[in-house]
């Protein structure tokens, strides 16, 4: 049996409350995981070609807004808008 099918079983008879728990713990493991490998692709550079590409599109205004927040709308509370 292999290490992952031992997990499988494992996670599988867990109660609902220790699966939440286990769910929960995942989520940040596998989230610091994936930042501690963007920060070692971004100090090797393998991010630079990208990071120009996105400069250059941005600098020939071939970019449009993906979010924007609104602070002190007519209404006097804040919004949210998604274009």
């Amino acid at each position: 049996m292999t290490n992952v099918e031992k997990l499988e079983r494992d996670v599988q008879q867990l109660s609902r409350e220790e699966l939440a728990a286990f769910r929960e713990w995942f989520r940040i493991y596998d989230a610091d995981a994936w930042d501690e490998q963007i920060e070692a692709d971004a100090k090797a550079g393998r991010l630079d070609r990208l990071a120009e590409e996105a400069l250059a599109e941005h600098k020939a205004q071939a970019t449009q807004e993906l979010y924007s927040i609104s602070l002190l709308p007519p209404s006097g509370l804040a919004t949210e808008s998604f274009l």
